[in-house]
């Protein structure tokens, strides 16, 4: 494959396939439909985006159905007997899980899904959430009641929500693990010692230096920390830790971030509904944050561009143990989209654009920037209305097709170092007008981007974008 040009396909039947058995489902399970009103009405975000996958009856037509859909087994998918993973590379859906040996009692509300159809009901529902304790408690479930399996922070939690006529709902969480295994209670002083080790290691991640006059040296010392964290608790919890500590830190700066953040958490969802997470780096060490995620597992993708007036560009990459995707952002031409950017440094400009001014401004976004935005899967026109209720406004969309929408909430002014500002003016990179704009009021620094996928598009639009990132610019304030 290209790796300027992925081919990412629309999969409408897929979706058909989903939305209508979680219509079923629904109708079927009062208690999932309860939940899903609360997460529509609360968040402003669709309950097939907190789907973590889906358990069906086996059957030779469903299988043939899920393989004209594209449907693989999945290899990582570890089930326990009688029980087969299957998913959609290349799109992003729940992954299935069909069970063999189901006999169904067709109740009148399965029988009305099932009519004129060889593919069973939903039998299983497991939405995912970042932390099952934290659901659990939100929906005042009682765990203690042998409910919740697996030991905490393990690869693999999950707890029983409600059963309804041979129908259940679930809650999972995932770290680093793509199968569906609970992990066996290991001795008392093992699971004390990993507790212990993954409390060290958030910690070491939260307190870790940020601020660095040697950009370089930054790297050198958080890649110290990542390979001490790693040595301990490999590299799917390592990089958990990671973006646990980055949505963190991130949040902490954005008003938009928390505000979404406690309506998601007043459901103990967490932010399991991430899309994308996304750094802005310099052209000098993008290599640098490109070799730390790909010693945690991440793998580069596409290699993105948004058109000649732009101006930036990005490396794409994706972790998919952990269901992550990072995009990596650079001032960047469109001719240098055939080089290795991701792996090979690129030569100093003179001249900064968008990416490399905020760069400027505020640090390169792994170290004491923070994340430029995290996006989240959403209804995109109710999670802007309830934004707009909190007194956030949204900008306007920079994709707006039936498969793919997507738009930044107003940006969060941050405060600007003096040293950064009085280095930019004496090397003529703002004038005088823009200075002491950044020297009173600061400039843009994070935003909280909502997005709707339809069809289970997994790319992005890479012309459209390139005029809301202008519109970014903390130059355009001091502009217009």
């Amino acid at each position: 494959m290209n790796p300027t040009r992925f081919d990412w396909k629309r999969y409408p039947e897929a979706e058909a396939f989903f939305l209508g058995g979680l219509d079923a489902f629904l109708k079927a399970h009062q208690a999932a439909a309860r939940l899903e009103q609360k997460i529509r009405e609360h968040t402003g975000t669709r309950l097939i985006d907190w789907v973590d996958h889906v358990v069906l009856p086996d059957s030779g037509p469903t299988r043939t159905r899920l393989a004209r859909m594209g449907f693989i087994p999945d290899p990582l998918g570890e089930t326990p007997p009688g029980r087969t993973a299957f998913l959609l590379v290349g799109a992003i859906f729940p992954n299935v899980v069909l069970q063999d040996g189901i006999r169904l009692r067709r109740t009148a509300e399965l029988a009305t899904y099932t009519k004129g159809s060889s593919v069973g009901p939903i039998l299983e529902l497991a939405l995912k959430v970042e932390s099952v304790a934290d659901f659990a408690a939100r929906q005042g479930l009682d765990p203690a009641s042998g409910g919740l399996e697996g030991p905490p922070k393990s690869r693999y939690r999950r707890v029983l929500v409600a059963g309804e006529g041979g129908l259940s709902l679930l809650a999972v969480e995932r770290r680093g693990y793509r199968g569906y295994l609970c992990e066996t209670p290991s001795p008392a002083y093992h699971q004390e010692y990993l507790r212990q080790e993954y409390l060290r290691a958030e910690e070491l991640w939260r307190t870790r230096p940020r601020r660095f006059d040697d950009t370089a040296e930054g790297f050198r010392k958080t890649k110290e920390i990542l390979e001490d964290i790693s040595a301990k608790l490999g590299k799917g919890l390592t990089a958990c830790v990671l973006f646990e500590g980055e949505r963190r830190y991130w949040e902490e700066r954005n008003r938009a971030a928390r505000l979404q953040k406690e309506r998601q958490d007043s459901l103990g969802l967490g932010w399991a509904n991430h899309d994308h997470h996304t750094f802005r780096c310099s052209r000098r060490h993008l290599h640098d944050l490109v070799q730390l995620l790909e010693g945690l597992g991440f793998q580069c993708r596409e290699r993105f561009h948004a058109g000649e007036e732009a101006g930036w560009g990005a490396q794409v990459m994706e972790n998919h143990l952990l269901g992550i995707t990072v995009f990596a952002d650079l001032d960047l031409s469109h001719e240098e989209t055939e080089e290795d950017f991701a792996h090979h440094p690129l030569p100093p400009r003179k001249e900064l654009g968008t990416v490399g001014l905020w760069v400027e401004l505020h640090g390169e976004g792994f170290l004491e920037a923070g994340m430029h935005h995290l996006a989240i899967r959403s209804d995109f026109d109710a999670l802007r209305r309830g934004m707009a209720q909190e007194g956030v406004q949204t900008m306007k969309p920079f994709s707006d097709f039936p498969f793919l929408r997507q738009a930044f909430t107003q940006g969060e002014q941050w405060k600007v170092r003096a040293e950064r500002i009085d280095q930019l003016l004496s090397r003529g990179s703002i004038n005088q007008e823009q200075y002491q704009k950044f020297s009173s009021q600061g400039a843009i620094g994070s935003h909280l981007e909502d997005i709707e996928r339809r069809e289970g598009f997994k790319g992005f639009n890479q012309r459209s974008v390139s005029a809301i990132i202008q519109a970014t610019d903390p130059r355009a304030e001091v502009r217009g």
